[in-house]
């Protein structure tokens, strides 16, 4: 481990300008985005151990790849220079050329060479004909005009020259690029350390799935799903259980959190009211902004610093928990991970419903596809929590009015699009 960590965010990180009260998603996540960077160290990590840990450090190439020109085929390689609009007949070298240690020899000028995919071409050689457009004889070959110059081959580092970036830091290593890692010779990587997100419910009317439940009590839907999401994107959760209503009790656990995650999660109490102790918490640090976003599903977003943690205060409503997660918490972590900013991924998808949407808020709708088409949940109700298991991503709409009618192109993003 290096040892390496970022400064520390700024009290001021999640501040709003003077005189903004209501603001646009778009203009949010632009704000949130350029008050951001990493806040975990980094570390040493071999390749055997390096799926799904992000990069902090572009990976140079330690060799090509291909180290050697190399043939594509299995066939006889020849020097492409005797090639003319004729049929050919050439006189075999001896022995063959196969992957592993080069072929010693030299091919003369008009000789061929049997060859094995993946061998390095002997020296001599720089064209190959495929196995299947020969006619082998007794020492010799015959093959048809038309094979050009240089076919079937693959020049040294025409992959990935020795020196060149393989990979740029903030990547999330696949198996595609431990593959990547060990054909350019790369054995060790700097990475981030896996960004730790401690997960807070609050409310005294919360109860553990399982408990007996007595009037006017519910159980924490919320904790599951957002250490869920947190896992999920590739991070480690810190489960800190249910805080009650109770100022000393959330700053307790407040404090807990600060000293073992790198962001803190919590839904519930993030409001202005008696008993949204994670607003009221945040203000007497000195470090808090209440983001009224124009947003539905959602209420204003609690953001701020505790100890230098950022915490982000989520709406306990679990459909709005989720919706705020994914657009803001989710890009954010992103950046304090190492990973940079992701927006994600939608494509146009007619619709297969209606709609009227007055002016004035961004909306995201529970929806799926069936047919080629984005169907939205039948209640709009924050409520319904069964609404987020019917559906496979959200519908965006923007902060104008909008009229939608069945076949109209809307915006559809797959919950697959935030891992």
């Amino acid at each position: 481990m290096s040892g390496l960590k970022p400064p520390p965010l700024r009290d001021d990180c999640f501040a709003l300008p003077a005189g903004v009260d209501w603001t646009p998603v778009d203009q949010a996540l632009d704000r949130l985005r350029a008050r951001l960077h990493p806040v975990v160290g980094q570390e040493t990590c071999n390749i055997t151990n390096a799926l799904g840990r992000i990069l902090a450090e572009p990976v140079i190439a330690a060799r090509a790849n291909p180290p050697l020109a190399n043939t594509a085929v299995d066939g006889y390689g020849f020097a492409g220079e005797i090639l003319t609009g004729g049929d050919h007949v050439l006189p075999l070298a001896p022995g063959r050329a196969a992957a592993g240690p080069r072929y010693p020899g030299h091919v003369p000028k008009g000789h061929a060479i049997r060859i094995l995919t993946g061998a390095a071409l002997p020296k001599g050689v720089d064209t190959v004909v495929m196995q299947e457009d020969v006619t082998l004889g007794n020492g010799e070959i015959a093959f048809r005009a038309g094979v050009k110059p240089g076919a079937n081959t693959r020049k040294a580092g025409e992959d990935i020259a020795a020196g060149e970036v393989a990979l740029d830091a903030g990547r999330v290593v696949t198996p595609a690029d431990l593959a990547l890692l060990a054909a350019v010779g790369v054995d060790e990587i700097q990475v981030y350390l896996p960004l730790k997100v401690a997960v807070i419910s609050t409310g005294d009317e919360l109860l553990e799935p399982g408990q007996p439940a007595g009037e006017g009590q519910i159980y924490d839907a919320n904790r599951p799903m957002l250490t869920g999401l947190v896992q999920q994107f590739g991070y480690h959760p810190i489960d800190m259980g249910i805080v009650p209503d109770c100022r000393d009790d959330l700053r307790e656990a407040f404090n807990k959190a600060a000293e073992k995650a790198d962001v803190i999660l919590t839904s519930g109490g993030a409001s202005a009211g008696d008993e949204d102790h994670v607003s009221a918490l945040l203000n007497e640090a000195g470090a808090m902004a209440e983001w009224r976003v124009a947003l539905k599903p959602g209420r204003p977003i609690a953001m701020g610093l505790w100890q230098g943690t950022p915490v982000f205060g989520l709406p306990g409503n679990p459909v709005a928990a989720l919706v705020c997660a994914l657009i803001f918490a989710r890009p954010a972590m992103g950046v304090m991970a190492g990973s940079g900013w992701k927006v994600p991924q939608g494509y146009s998808l007619p619709a297969a419903f209606e709609k009227h949407k007055k002016p004035g808020r961004w909306e995201y709708l529970r929806a799926r596809i069936r047919e080629g088409r984005a169907e939205v949940f039948a209640s709009e109700g924050s409520g319904r929590i069964s609404g987020l298991s019917w559906a496979d991503g959200l519908v965006e709409l923007g902060d104008g009015a909008i009229e939608i009618s069945p076949g109209d192109p809307v915006r559809f993003i797959p919950f697959s699009s935030f891992s």
